[in-house]
């Protein structure tokens, strides 16, 4: 370790040095690493807020104390608390550790190459955002291996502004996420940017903005990038746009808008898919059978063990022999998020992206860790890991170690109310597929092939967990009569006939209810024990109490317009309450989180313009129109089919009508009054 500014991250400058100087490390030109820091916030790291400067922070939060190394370690950090989904219950915030070594060769050198680190420490996961600026300060250290190397590259990712990025709720942050629409909540930046001219304006100086300038260009619709303004509204409002300058050259930056529990930096869940999946479609090999990981027998897709295996906490290795330490980095970061799907958390907490063998005992301390390593030695001790995950074979196994699945309670009373599943090891037969798991493979696996984008694998695996979690919550509500996953259920008495009553995951039978729970109950049971289901509940509990519409699942009513054949009068009675409590623009942001456009968007809820139902039309007409006024709701509308949206126009046609004729109604009738008087 040569130097860190603007002061040492950890105590243990050996450890930093050996992550950052990977196995192999010299026999490839270029190396990028990603590994995480466990610091307490008491801790004198210098990436802790500073109360003293909040005023500045909060007009340009990209400055602020940070901590850093360098040729081991440079560390950057603006730590604005309230942009961080890391401040858990577990602990505090970790520190992420992007890290990149090159080596340059050099006859000259003593053992013929010369073989420098340097890496970016933060609290915030959009780390992969430095990595130009990292390269070329690195490559500026090559040549003049100084502190103050570093402190030029500390202090331009610590003037980065962040002031004009909006602040986005969890139901915006999600449909945001679910949707490919560039102009998602552009109303929100503009905001931003018209505050700004406002409060420039104020003050005195020749290139303050009038105030009276509220015309905002916007880059990719016809306004020039080096537009006069001093603000423009983004291209793509999933990402905003910055810069940084370093050294007099002004590099663009490209901040995620919205960012999800356990999505650190900048992976490929298709890559990590494609990586497992290949191999076992040309030369499908079985796994040794495990009613936690194999959940659709012996030949259940790799993909879904290894998110079986995360969601029950077991121990995984991702083996990456003669392969650049960033690769297995970017596998672990990329199966935290697969079984994250953005809802459940704690993966990454307890994730190594990169270690190596001399912190092995340190590893087995941790209880379901994930890891990444590059020395083969790992591959012959089965003890140390219940999922070796190969990469460069693309084949995973079951450690013949692995601790058996313990029977419970719940499995036990799930069999006693199920007789026909009451085998403890056995489940249902895998061509029956009642878990749905294989379907849902087949379907992704397809999206990929016709190349559909991350963005959409991404938002299937966001489907598949949230649909794990309220299948979980039916399990419960069956075997034990409540569950802790429904943050609604406090107990209270509620009229069964009442429309407002139904929740929960919804089934076209009863027997595709039963055959699921017994597909899945010993995933569910595995999953009830660990960290990431108790992260859940606290979760739940904290996003009930900020809930628009605490009364009413929204998801449970969309959910039977979708999958159920409902009569006419049933599926007025959904329309009738949606048009009656989705009113303010809150309670319509939340029923837009459950028509992702993966759900074909608006189009159920607009089946209800052709109710048989004069009045379910007119309040659906009601509703959608509401909906079509909303900044992220008239994106959705813009969606809807040209028969939908005729329907709309005929329904107020003829209300218009209606309104008018009773009016010249009601004028003969008092003028016809009158004449008799």
């Amino acid at each position: 370790m040569d130097h860190q500014y603007p002061g040492a991250i950890s105590g243990d400058e050996n450890m930093l040095a050996e992550l950052m100087i990977p196995d192999g490390a010299h026999t490839r030109q270029q190396d990028w690493t990603v590994f995480f820091l466990h610091k307490d916030n008491s801790e004198n790291d210098g990436i802790g807020a500073d109360s003293a400067s909040k005023e500045k922070r909060s007009r340009n939060p990209g400055e602020n104390n940070g901590k850093g190394d360098d040729s081991p370690e440079d560390s950057e950090q603006y730590s604005e608390s309230e942009d961080t989904d890391d401040d858990q219950p577990e602990g505090p915030p970790l520190i992420y550790v992007l890290n990149l070594v090159n080596t340059k060769h050099d006859q000259t050198a003593k053992r013929g190459a010369m073989v420098k680190a340097m890496a970016i420490c933060t609290r915030h996961s959009f780390l992969h955002i430095y990595k130009p600026l990292l390269l070329l300060a690195l490559e500026d250290y090559f040549k003049s291996p100084v502190p103050e190397t570093l402190e030029s590259l500390y202090n331009a990712v610590n003037s980065m502004d962040l002031s004009l990025m909006p602040k986005l709720s969890g139901l915006e942050r999600n449909i945001l996420q679910s949707t490919d629409t560039k102009a998602m909540f552009v109303e929100k930046f503009e905001q931003m940017i018209q505050q700004r001219m406002e409060e420039d304006s104020m003050q005195p100086g020749p290139d303050s903005p009038s105030k009276s300038a509220v015309s905002l260009p916007r880059l990719g619709n016809g306004a020039h990038p080096h537009s006069t303004l001093p603000f423009v509204v983004p291209r793509d409002t999933h990402e905003y746009e910055t810069k940084v300058v370093y050294h007099g050259v002004p590099v663009p930056i490209k901040v995620p808008t919205a960012i999800s529990p356990e999505i650190v930096g900048d992976f490929s869940l298709i890559k990590l898919i494609q990586t497992f999946a290949g191999p076992h479609a040309t030369s499908p090999q079985p796994f040794a059978s495990h009613p936690h990981l194999t959940t659709g027998g012996p030949y259940t897709h790799p993909i879904t063990v290894l998110v079986n295996a995360i969601l029950t906490q077991k121990r995984i290795i991702f083996l990456g022999h003669q392969r650049p330490s960033g690769d297995v980095a970017e596998a672990v970061l990329a199966s935290c998020a697969l079984a994250s799907g953005g809802i459940l958390r704690g993966f990454t907490r307890h994730a190594f992206p990169y270690t190596d063998l001399t912190k092995i005992d340190e590893l087995l301390k941790v209880p379901g860790f994930i890891a990444g390593v590059t020395n083969p030695a790992f591959a012959h001790h089965p003890e140390w890991w219940d999922l070796l995950c190969d990469l460069p074979t693309g084949r995973m196994k079951i450690s013949n170690r692995i601790e058996q699945a313990p029977i419970t309670e719940g499995l036990k009373y799930f069999q006693q109310q199920n007789p026909q599943y009451g085998a403890s090891s056995s489940f249902p037969a895998a061509s029956s597929d009642p878990t749905g798991d294989q379907v849902f493979m087949d379907n992704v696996l397809q999206s990929v092939a016709n190349r559909h984008g991350e963005a959409v694998i991404r938002a299937k695996w966001r489907d598949w967990v949230l649909k794990f979690t309220r299948i979980s919550a039916a399990f419960e509500e069956s075997v034990f009569g409540a569950s802790a996953l429904y943050a609604d259920d406090k107990g209270e008495e509620v009229d069964e006939h009442s429309p407002t009553a139904g929740h929960g995951y919804v089934w076209p039978d009863e027997g595709s209810k039963a055959r699921e729970l017994a597909g899945g109950v010993h995933r569910i049971e595995g999953w009830r024990c660990t960290r990431s289901y108790y992260s859940f509940i606290q979760d739940l509990a904290n996003q009930y109490s900020t809930r628009p519409l605490k009364f009413l699942d929204l998801h449970h009513q969309h959910d039977r317009l979708r999958t159920q054949k409902l009569a006419p009068a049933a599926a007025g009675l959904i329309y009738n309450l949606l048009a009656l409590h989705v009113k303010t623009p809150a309670q319509i942001t939340q029923l837009l989180t459950v028509t992702p456009e993966s759900h074909a968007g608006l189009f159920y809820i607009s089946l209800g313009l052709f109710n048989p139902d004069k009045a379910v039309r007119s309040r659906t007409t009601d509703l959608l129109e509401r909906i079509r006024e909303h900044e992220a709701g008239r994106h959705f509308w813009l969606t809807l089919n040209h028969m939908a949206k005729f329907a709309m126009k005929r329904t107020r046609r003829r209300e218009e009508a209606l309104e008018q004729e009773i009016q010249s109604l009601e004028s003969k009738v008092s003028v016809a009054f009158g004449r008799m008087s």
